[in-house]
């Protein structure tokens, strides 16, 4: 059979074009690979980075991490000795608990490297099997195979509202427990007041005491102008203290000392003048 020049022409050309088109689609794999490889670094880098910073939330609200559990190892499956006379049958492999046949035997259970932990469902639905008509289990078809792109775009999604959710988690970490949308101003100005407040009560109480003569006058003035003003300054500086400051805070939050000192020795020795003021009005 005589091959024309026209025909070996037309089969040289068909040839160059499979030939590029085949390089292309190698060349558009390989960039395929290499995005998808630059992903999946980005993306466990990103991983990573929330990792490290949920280990510190965790530290700072005081949540101790899990202790590492016990390395797992997979042994063999130990030699089962001859059953004697009267004595149960041997379980074979796979049909027991997997007690005694190693990681082979007992795929699901806790501790196993070679399986992941499954519920009974699940590791029934794990190897699905399809009947024949002879009536013989044979493995039935693979599921189809997974598109890398879709999976790195749901981790993705996912990372993404992981970091939103670590976000929230650090701004709430950022606020105190005691009057957490307050500033840390007007905190401090309500914790000694409310001390102070507290302190004129006890002001009130060394009052009715002393008229009734259980109190002296001495012993009335001086917690009135030191003892409960000093006692209304430490109690808010320590309130402040233990439930003003945040979970996460670089440094100490301030306390407002002068001020504090300035608002509980003025209440104190303002809440025995209103009563005496009282009183006078009273009469």
């Amino acid at each position: 059979m005589t091959v024309s020049f026209e025909e070996y022409a037309a089969l040289a050309r068909q040839l160059s074009e499979q030939r590029r088109a085949g390089e292309q689609h190698a060349a558009t794999e390989a960039a395929r690979r290499r995005d998808l490889h630059a992903a999946v670094d980005y993306l466990q880098q990103r991983l990573t980075a929330q990792g490290h910073r949920l280990d510190q939330l965790g530290r700072a609200i005081g949540i101790d991490q899990p202790p590492p559990g016990p390395p797992s190892s997979v042994g063999s499956a130990p030699s089962t000795p001859p059953s004697s006379a009267g004595s149960a049958p041997s379980t074979p492999p796979g049909t027991g608990d997997g007690g005694d046949a190693g990681a082979a035997g007992a795929p699901g259970r806790a501790g196993v490297g070679a399986y992941p932990e499954l519920l009974a469902g699940e590791a029934r639905l794990a190897l699905p099997t399809a009947v024949s008509p002879a009536g013989v289990g044979v493995p039935a078809q693979r599921a189809a195979a997974v598109d890398p792109t879709v999976e790195l775009e749901l981790a993705r999604r996912m990372a993404d509202e992981a970091d939103r959710h670590g976000q929230q988690a650090e701004v709430l970490a950022q606020r105190p427990a005691l009057l957490p949308t307050w500033s840390p101003l007007a905190r401090a100005v309500a914790v000694y007041a409310g001390c102070g407040a507290a302190a004129g009560v006890l002001v009130l109480a060394l009052v009715l005491a002393s008229g009734v003569g259980l109190v002296d006058g001495f012993t009335l003035g001086a917690w009135i102008c030191a003892g409960l003003p000093a006692v209304a300054f430490f109690g808010g500086y320590l309130v402040l203290g233990r439930w003003g400051r945040p979970a996460m805070v670089a440094g100490t939050p301030p306390r407002y000392l002068p001020l504090g000192f300035l608002i509980c020795f003025l209440v104190v020795p303002m809440a025995y003048c209103a009563y005496l003021l009282l009183v006078r009005g009273l009469r």
